[in-house]
């Protein structure tokens, strides 16, 4: 019973073999063919995704954990927009940052103290979750001022270019290009202004566009000039002089309420500093003195 059994498997095993085998050599069998393509098919390994996809797609679910209104969106967009930052993907960095400082700030306190302090728990995690936009701000305001900077010196190459026969256009064209290195940001600014006359945005729009990207009270006063001048026909040359002139003197006034600010700003140092250790140096020691004297008897 057993050699039947094996002769069986043995018969079947080879009909098996030799029915496969036939399959894949009969030039017209359709298994051949699909084996034969699948063998001579190169075997493509599958493209690797730069690190700044494989970034997005770890980051995106966690932006997505803060639930943000459309005005909220808007909102943190033209933020980052007037620090610089003009990519869309942007948003979502701030949004993880914030979420993931909140989560660190959460995790450092429960690492510390456990449950056992609650102020320090909400404390460390509204910090994590604050300081990105902290930092955003900083960010804003140092290129604001970086922008009001070099903006006089813009004024004066634009009046230039101007009295030199170019158009407004061109001008700025050509003052964003000499102030590339030594002012990037009015130089990027420029730049897209230009950019957006000729993709056919109407002049005042565009101008009217770099405020909202810059939010610079300079730069909303020259644009509140540039359109006047524009709308009125009077001399885009006078009326650039007469603003930097004026920029100039603001700059000017703001340095000498700056240098009018420092007194006032010196008092706490110095009363903490100077005042606290003198009265120590000075009175300590005839108090300790007296002390002795009154606890000999």
């Amino acid at each position: 019973m057993v050699l039947v059994l094996t002769i069986v498997v043995g018969m079947t095993l080879a009909a098996v073999v030799f029915f496969f085998a036939a399959a894949v050599v009969t030039p017209t069998s359709v298994l051949g063919a699909r084996l034969r393509a699948l063998g001579t098919q190169p075997v493509t390994a599958e493209p690797q995704r730069p690190l700044r996809q494989r970034f997005e797609q770890a980051v995106d679910p966690i932006s997505k954990a803060l639930p943000l209104s459309a005005d909220d969106v808007s909102r943190t967009r033209q933020w980052l927009i007037q620090a610089g930052l003009r990519d869309a993907r942007h948003v979502t960095y701030y949004t993880a940052a914030r979420v993931t400082g909140g989560a660190l700030g959460f995790l450092i306190a429960f690492a510390i103290s456990g449950f056992n302090s609650p102020p320090l728990v909400v404390g460390l995690t509204a910090f994590g979750f604050i300081l990105p936009r902290f930092l955003l701000k900083r960010m804003i305001r140092d290129r604001q001022q970086r922008i009001r900077i070099g903006l006089p010196d813009a004024l004066d190459l634009t009046v230039i270019c101007v009295e030199a026969g170019l158009a407004l256009d061109q001008a700025m064209l050509r003052v964003g290009q000499d102030l590339h290195h030594a002012h990037p940001d009015l130089s990027d600014e420029f730049h897209l202004v230009n950019l957006e006359m000729r993709a056919g945005k109407p002049r005042s729009e565009a101008l009217r566009n770099m405020v909202e990207r810059t939010g610079v009270d300079d730069i909303r006063s020259l644009v509140g000039a540039l359109i006047q001048t524009d709308r009125f026909g009077t001399s885009i040359a006078q009326s650039l002089r007469v603003h930097s002139d004026s920029l100039r003197t603001q700059r000017r006034q703001r340095a000498e309420e700056q240098a009018a600010k420092t007194t006032i700003k010196m008092v706490p140092p110095l009363v903490i500093f100077v005042l606290v250790p003198f009265l120590f140096v000075t009175v300590g020691p005839a108090l300790i003195q007296a002390y002795r004297s009154l606890t000999a008897h």
